[in-house]
């Protein structure tokens, strides 16, 4: 049968990337817990094409998947951008998955368990010398206290849920969880799925004696982070989802843009 995708085009444009997008399929996630956690990931997949190449095989780049079903790991992605350049002729390759990851989490005084859902990225890409870029990213829930607003206030202070989103480059293996309780030790407080009436009072005057802007979070985030030699690289943000206002508070660093210490 006559291959088309492999037939010549005229125009002589190269495309930077061509491929699938929004994938959604079974895999298998390190979990420091339990070893491993099966969760449904959207999955993206693109390759390079050459200025003279009309397309590229599409059906291949979900043949390859299985390498990722028994599990998502640095080895396994550093596997598929090279066999994704392999098997369609590309000189780079990208990956893009996301997917929800399940802690369970005990809440502070009574001890109820429930299960927090996270979402988490892993994006990688291999260039036409085969050097491997990989960055994970999670995206966590926190709660926080208006400084301002505790501090003129006679009584009580605004508080609101937020989100923190962080995203590295390592040179070793890191743990999901270790990013997320990162993230939950600077802010006001962390968020529970399961509180009874003692921890609502905990988590509450926690929160109210740790009062945070999202400036006050990322900065003590990107502390952290600046001093742990395991990690590269970092983009980091914070937002607030005002209470009183209609409008979010957002703050964001990039250690591109600060000092690492001697």
């Amino acid at each position: 049968m006559i291959d088309v995708q492999k037939q010549y085009d005229n125009r002589k444009i190269p495309i930077d990337k061509v491929g699938i997008k929004n994938l959604k399929y079974p895999v298998r996630v390190l979990d420091r817990t339990k070893g491993y956690q099966s969760t449904i990931a959207s999955i993206n997949m693109y390759v390079d094409l050459p200025h003279d190449h009309k397309g590229t095989h599409m059906s291949r780049f979900v043949e390859m998947l299985q390498i990722f079903r028994t599990e998502i790991s640095l080895y396994a992605f550093s596997n598929i951008l090279e066999e994704m350049k392999k098997q369609l002729d590309a000189d780079a390759s990208h990956v893009e998955i996301s997917f929800p990851y399940f802690i369970e989490k005990k809440a502070p005084v009574s001890g109820s368990a429930g299960l927090m859902n996270y979402t988490c990225h892993i994006n990688g890409s291999s260039d036409p010398k085969g050097n491997i870029d990989l960055v994970s990213e999670v995206f966590v829930p926190i709660s926080s206290v208006c400084p301002c607003s505790k501090e003129i206030s006679e009584n009580g202070a605004h508080n609101q849920r937020g989100e923190v989103h962080l995203s590295i480059r390592f040179k070793k293996f890191i743990w999901i969880e270790d990013l997320i309780e990162l993230v939950e030790n600077e802010a006001s407080c962390d968020v529970f799925s399961v509180l009874k009436r003692e921890d609502e009072k905990y988590v509450t005057e926690k929160a109210f004696n740790n009062p945070k802007f999202v400036e006050d979070i990322v900065r003590d985030i990107a502390q952290k982070l600046k001093k742990d030699k395991n990690i590269t690289w970092f983009n980091l943000s914070a937002e607030n989802f005002e209470s009183i206002h209609n409008h979010s508070a957002y703050a964001f660093i990039s250690s591109n843009n600060i000092a690492r210490p001697l």
